[in-house]
């Protein structure tokens, strides 16, 4: 039960709550006008003192840490399992609370402040104690990942935000889906264990689409990503591998292999001159050759047979300067035939000459092919070494490639066989706790009757990814209806935990839940909190705008006590009038 809020700044005004219901009232006055707003008279901010002296956690320049408010003390008092307390929680020391009371049954200890006599403890334990105290939880660390949280627990029974009123199940809107299950499965009496295990579950089929992922990417990403295929690749790669290696293992790196190349580059160049030399001596000879078998002298007796048989006679005078003649002519001949003999002579031994470079260079350059054909040069053996890295990095991409796809496989059938067990359980569990279960459906149903004059419904499935929880109101279709379905499920909440004794003892609504609600509904809504408030004997705090007061919608009773539940009027008649006693 929260007792009061207090703050050692003087302008705050202090809230005092009794057993049962209770109203904190923004209330219009006739003084202010249309323009001045309820919104910033500290009723959203009553919640967050609260949680702030929970332990909440808190951001710069947001919220309780604000300029105007630094160094601001706010106090709750409380009673926690039938003592009394006394929280502190300054805005600038922010980490840690100070305690009064009795803590010689907590199961932390605070350290104490011998210059202030006073205990404190850091915010984290403090959570830690009030998840034992309020929900029994366990305040030494246990191996769950996913497990009740104080944090997350309160904040069902005090609803802060626009978002913390969306859906019946989440007290903000990006709450996580385990964070969803776990808590509400331990506030309904179900076993949360099993829905950390779900979640468990889906974290290793995460694990398991990676390692799909994982397989179907890498080096070798644009092949196709089965069993199979990676097993022929592994083959193929092994083998080519293999004969690398053993490449690598005879190569010889000549420290002069670019040297012996343009040396065997230069000796092929000469072999091509040289055969090109050849080529032509060879055409000249045989010309050569040729010419000197076709040069024939011609006689004087030939000469006048010719001019005789055709009737022609010459005289001694013409006989004589023909013989003068052809003899001139055989000394050209000769000369000329000693020249072709001379130059057949010289080409011959060009020719042999050039044939004994050819086969000079031939040989000198197929003994450095050899040296080349043999060995390599460093670049080369690099590259080559290069390679064979490669090739085993692709090796052991698809070795791993095949684990994840082996380890995938593997991995479906288990989770195939532990999801089953696990639904089975749950179920065979909730069978068990169908009383439970039941209790908590009834009091939805007749929260719902009581708002609606029929009953809604409070639906608890198990599905593969875990519980599944659901309500339903008929005619839900408006913003109205649907805040309504919150209102109803953490009543039912209060409801349950009404048998443990301050714990937490209270549920907290902000004016946010009657947005859009038909007057007679939150009339109605208001007489049951308070109703189940007394008789259960737990207390419900809500914050209202005066103007939304459905004063005609109560019964003749309620009307008349209502003024007495209001245990402080805000006001925007004056500029002190709100909590903080400010304005900013």
């Amino acid at each position: 039960m929260i007792k009061a809020v207090r703050c050692d700044h003087s302008s705050f005004k202090e809230v005092r709550f009794e057993a049962g219901f209770n109203v904190v009232l923004a209330e219009r006055t006739k003084e202010s006008n249309s323009k001045d707003s309820r919104n910033g008279l500290g009723k959203t901010t009553l919640i967050e003192i609260i949680h702030f002296c929970f332990g909440a956690g808190t951001k710069p320049d947001e919220g309780l840490r604000i300029k105007e408010l630094e160094d601001w003390t706010f106090m709750l008092d409380l009673t926690l399992r039938g003592k009394d307390y006394t929280i502190y929680r300054n805005t600038k020391d922010y980490k840690k609370v100070k305690i009064e009371g009795d803590i010689s049954n907590w199961p932390i200890k605070p350290d104490y402040n011998k210059n202030e006599k006073i205990f404190f403890m850091k915010t984290a334990e403090w959570s830690s104690l009030l998840g034992y105290l309020m929900f029994d939880l366990p305040v030494e660390a246990t191996g769950e990942q996913y497990k009740p949280t104080f944090r997350s627990l309160i904040s069902y029974f005090a609803r802060r935000g626009v978002g913390a009123f969306h859906d019946p199940f989440k007290h903000y809107a990006q709450q996580k889906e385990f964070d969803v299950q776990v808590n509400n499965a331990y506030l309904l009496g179900l076993n949360w264990e099993y829905a950390s295990e779900f979640q468990l579950l889906k974290d290793k089929e995460h694990t398991l689409q990676e390692l799909k992922k994982a397989a179907n990417q890498g080096l070798l990403a644009g092949l196709i990503g089965t069993l199979g295929d990676m097993e022929a690749e592994r083959v193929r790669l092994e083998d080519e591998v293999s004969a690398s290696e053993d490449q690598l293992k005879t190569f010889k790196v000549h420290p002069q292999y670019y040297s012996v190349y343009e040396e065997a580059e230069v000796l092929h160049k000469m072999i091509q001159e040289i055969k090109n030399k050849y080529a032509i001596n060879a055409h000249i000879l045989s010309k050569y050759e040729e010419n000197i078998t076709e040069e024939k002298d011609v006689s004087a007796d030939n000469v006048k047979q010719i001019y005789e048989e055709a009737g022609i006679i010459f005289p001694e005078g013409v006989v004589k300067k023909i013989n003068d003649t052809l003899e001139f002519h055989k000394t050209i001949v000769r000369n000329r035939k000693e020249y072709l003999k001379s130059e057949i002579s010289r080409i011959r031994r060009e020719i042999e000459d050039q044939k004994y470079q050819i086969e000079n260079n031939s040989n000198k350059r197929a003994e450095l092919l050899g040296i080349l054909r043999t060995h390599g040069a460093l670049e080369e053996y690099s590259r080559l070494q290069n390679r064979v890295v490669t090739l085993r990095q692709q090796l052991e991409e698809v070795k791993s490639r095949i684990r994840n796809l082996e380890a995938f496989e593997e991995g479906k059938s288990v989770l195939k066989i532990e999801k089953e067990g696990l639904l089975q359980k749950t179920h065979r569990d909730c069978q068990e706790r169908k009383m439970q279960l039941d209790n908590a459906r009834k009091h939805f149903n007749k929260n719902s009757e009581n708002l609606y004059s029929e009953p809604g419904t409070l639906s608890i499935d198990i599905k593969d990814t875990g519980y599944k929880y659901k309500v339903g109101i008929k005619r839900a279709k408006s913003q109205g209806i649907g805040y309504m379905k919150v209102f109803c499920y953490d009543l039912t909440l209060i409801q349950l935990r009404a048998a443990y004794a301050d714990m937490p003892g209270f549920l907290i609504h902000d004016s946010t839940i009657f947005d859009g609600v038909d007057e007679r509904q939150i009339a109605k809504a208001l007489e049951l909190a308070a109703s189940e408030a007394q008789s259960k004997g737990f207390q419900y705090i809500c914050t209202l705008n005066s103007d939304v007061v459905p004063f005609n919608d109560f019964s003749e009773k309620f009307r008349n006590e209502f003024d007495r539940f209001a245990c402080i009027k805000l006001t925007d008649s004056t500029e002190d009038g709100g909590l903080l006693g400010i304005r900013f």
